[in-house]
């Protein structure tokens, strides 16, 4: 058992979980308890352990620390808050039209584009508040987007407010896109932006919302979208200016399609990651979404700057982008985490259930080796879901892991269902290796967000329904839907 009894009573009560079939930990043992408990203080864990440890731990207390509620986890396993590291919110607008008949990514983005400039401040604030809570209840309790487009005034103020409404820990990016068809890039002319006014909103962004200190709820980081929409000049102005503030991180597409790969060779003479490093941009402060194709080099590259990278495996899987060489940029020590990545390329919003995506994906290998069971396990699928995606937001000192002094924030599914039964011999696996559950408790930074599956506070329906007069008009508006 481990516990600490330092800091003063203050802010939120003492919260204890207790009773979990396993509290898996994450720590650097790997420790997964059975008959677990997890005590909080205000925002962070005080003490990790079985209940019998735990509880001579709150007998020691002093006098007003003792749990003002108890939660029993009977039939349910504990998990670190799981961390999404890529997603583009505001697509839960739109989501089948591009993926149900099979497009690739330039493609894809070709049908879209026209839908996506229909965007409004409302749809963008609806559109978060439906794909947070969606993750939400897929075991998410970080999540990182990635705003790329601002059409009719819409700005990152509009999903900061949904996930401050939902109580989500939240990594906002502000993305950016300066590179129009005229100019040889992939987007509408009518969806870039001018570059010093992508600058200077970056600086009002982190100025008003930036928050680098422990335990934070939200971090800035920039992100201009990809190679083939934004001029290398966006890309190292963003580096610099982000590298100007302590904890603004930066997030780019890199590496996700061979038609990027071809683009980038034509357009800048080198492949993808090398493009990135000629931009400033690979450091351990960087993480990248995809990075499907990065070759034994760029894999070596990666590593050598401690740049992260966050895998998206069901989306690759729907646009035919190919398979991320996950294993082997574990094995040569990069971090990599998990993404759901956008509503429009990836249909549902499970983190969970990217998981386990990611498992099956690297049995079955990648071109140019062979295909074979034992290549991931489902714990190291976990291990993706929460360590990993911890690093990538550079916050592994807080987050992942359920241990003393890390945020308080822990995510429970049942096990005691239909889904699970005859999963006896190891519960733990069949959450990733099983149907992808709900999550049934959540916690976030010391309070409880969802309880018996649902999200606490939130009505629904009518969320649902605004977000669906939204979708239907920007459908209607694009000549997609009469």
């Amino acid at each position: 058992m481990s516990g600490s009894s330092t800091g003063a009573a203050s802010g939120p009560q003492a919260l204890l979980v207790h009773g979990a079939e396993f509290v898996v930990t994450m720590d650097a043992g790997r420790r997964e308890i059975a008959g677990g408990s997890v005590l909080i203080h205000d925002q962070a864990i005080a003490a990790v352990g079985s209940d019998e440890e735990v509880e001579a731990f709150i007998a020691a207390e002093p006098v007003g620390r003792a749990p003002a509620r108890r939660i029993s986890a009977r039939g349910a396993i504990v998990l670190p808050g799981l961390v999404n590291g890529h997603h583009h919110l505001y697509q839960t607008l739109t989501r089948a039209i591009g993926t149900a008949r099979g497009r690739g990514l330039f493609d894809w983005l070709g049908l879209l584009y026209p839908v996506w400039a229909r965007l409004d401040p409302d749809a963008a604030h609806v559109s978060a508040l439906v794909g947070l809570g969606e993750l939400m209840l897929s075991g998410a309790t970080t999540v990182a987007d990635h705003l790329y487009l601002y059409p009719n005034g819409v700005r990152l103020d509009d999903t900061i407010a949904a996930a401050e409404a939902l109580g989500v820990r939240f990594h906002p990016t502000r993305g950016s896109m300066s590179l129009g068809q005229s100019k040889g890039g992939l987007p509408p002319d009518q969806l870039v932006e001018d570059e010093s006014h992508v600058l200077e909103d970056s600086r009002r962004l982190i100025a008003r919302f930036h928050d680098a200190s422990r335990f934070s709820m939200l971090r800035i980081g920039l992100a201009p979208c990809s190679p083939f929409s934004v001029t290398p000049h966006l890309m190292r102005a963003s580096a610099r200016l982000a590298r100007s503030f302590p904890a603004v991180r930066l997030h780019t597409h890199l590496a996700e399609t061979l038609d990027e790969e071809r683009f980038c060779r034509a357009t800048m003479g080198m492949d993808p990651i090398d493009y990135a490093e000629s931009v400033e941009w690979l450091g351990d402060d960087v993480w990248f979404a995809h990075v499907v194709h990065p070759g034994s080099q760029g894999i070596a590259k990666l590593a050598r700057a401690g740049a992260g990278v966050c895998h998206c495996p069901t989306s690759n899987m729907i646009l035919a982008s190919g398979i991320a060489p996950v294993r082997a940029l574990r094995d040569a020590g990069v971090d990599v985490g998990l993404g759901v990545d956008g509503s429009a390329s990836n249909d549902g919003n499970h983190l969970l259930g990217e998981a386990r995506q990611a498992m099956l994906l690297q049995r079955v290998g990648w071109p140019g080796f062979e295909s074979r069971a034992d290549r991931f396990s489902a714990r190291e699928a976990l291990e993706l879901a929460t360590i990993g995606g911890a690093a990538l937001l550079g916050r592994s000192a807080e987050l992942g892991s359920l241990e003393v002094g890390k945020a308080a924030d822990l995510v429970a599914f049942r096990c005691d269902g239909l889904d699970h039964a005859g999963a006896g011999g190891d519960r733990v696996a069949a959450l990733v290796t099983g149907a992808p559950g709900r999550a049934w408790l959540s916690i976030i930074n010391g309070r409880p967000v969802i309880e018996a599956g649902a999200l606490t506070g939130l009505d629904l329906p009518p969320i649902i329904e605004r977000h669906e007069r939204h979708s239907q008009r920007m459908l209607r508006e694009a000549g997609v839907i009469s």
